[in-house]
């Protein structure tokens, strides 16, 4: 069988990820002798936990809530876009014990909006992007790699949208959140990074009388599947993008660098996700 690989998800709490049910369905199916296990780390513990990666026999590890911006002062070196971001969600233990630090939102957020919309170009117009944490960090890293153009961020803390719009250049615009819903005009894609429409928070507060019924609508919340924002839009003809897809496909690489696998997402694999929801 080989030697067995190890790897997991690190957070505080992290009982409800679904990274377990990912991995080890794509463990199974290409027959590898391995796991991937829930690693409940306390902040206070996280130091510990890191270095002690390599001495458990880990391959490496995803990072989530609230440990992605931590963790990268934990790791031996941390790649050029994790860099950008100012966060990591992977750590890859290399031959030598070290660590490196990575970060697989960018290439998972892309692919989805691929999947939903195979001729998809970041370039079509304008994008607005509510809310201003790591996953919309991530999500305008990766719109201007795409070649965006212009990029509206409107945040609660005007502060924390103009520091980053400072960080990434002119093509950011920072907003303050009464502007959300002017934000919309003419816009090509609408993202929502924020928690608002999650199961448990409420409702995402936008009218969406400004947005072009052509106008690509996303949200990152996957439970549940189908947002407030997304219904909305949905009714108004907006074509829609659930975060069930980037949750799938930001694992795919990071599998890859612990398995030596690079896995596909299917249908079967979003239906047993699903089940889980």
């Amino acid at each position: 069988m080989g030697k067995f690989v190890l790897s997991g998800v690190m957070g505080w709490p992290v009982s409800h990820s679904r990274s377990p049910a990912i991995h080890n369905h794509w463990v199974a199916r290409h027959g590898l002798n391995g796991a991937y296990v829930l690693l409940p780390v306390d902040p206070l513990r996280l130091p510990a936990a890191v270095a002690g990666l390599a001495a458990l026999g880990f391959a490496g590890c995803n990072v989530t809530i609230p440990h992605k911006v931590a963790a990268m002062r934990l790791v031996d070196r941390v790649d050029a876009l994790a860099q950008k971001i100012g966060a990591i969600n992977t750590i890859v233990v290399e031959a030598d014990g070290s660590t490196t630090g990575t970060n697989n939102d960018v290439a998972g957020y892309l692919q989805s909006l691929r999947d939903a919309q195979p001729g998809w170009r970041a370039d079509a117009g304008p994008v607005a992007v509510l809310g201003c944490g790591g996953a919309a960090r991530a999500v305008v890293v990766g719109l201007l790699q795409e070649g965006a153009t212009e990029i509206r961020v409107c945040n609660r803390s005007l502060g924390a949208a103009q520091a980053l719009a400072r960080e990434m250049g002119a093509a950011v615009q920072a907003l303050p959140w009464e502007a959300r819903h002017a934000a919309l005009a003419g816009v090509a894609l609408l993202v929502n990074t924020t928690n608002q429409g999650m199961s448990g928070q409420t409702a995402l507060d936008i009218a969406l009388d400004s947005l072009p019924t052509d106008a690509l609508v996303s949200d990152l919340v996957y439970v549940p599947l189908t947002t407030p924002l997304l219904a909305a839009a949905r009714l108004r003809g907006n074509p829609a993008v659930d975060g069930l897809g980037m949750l799938l496909n930001q694992a795919r690489p990071a599998f890859h660098a612990w398995f030596g696998v690079l896995p596909e997402v299917t249908p079967e694999l979003r239906q047993l996700v699903l089940a889980g929801l």
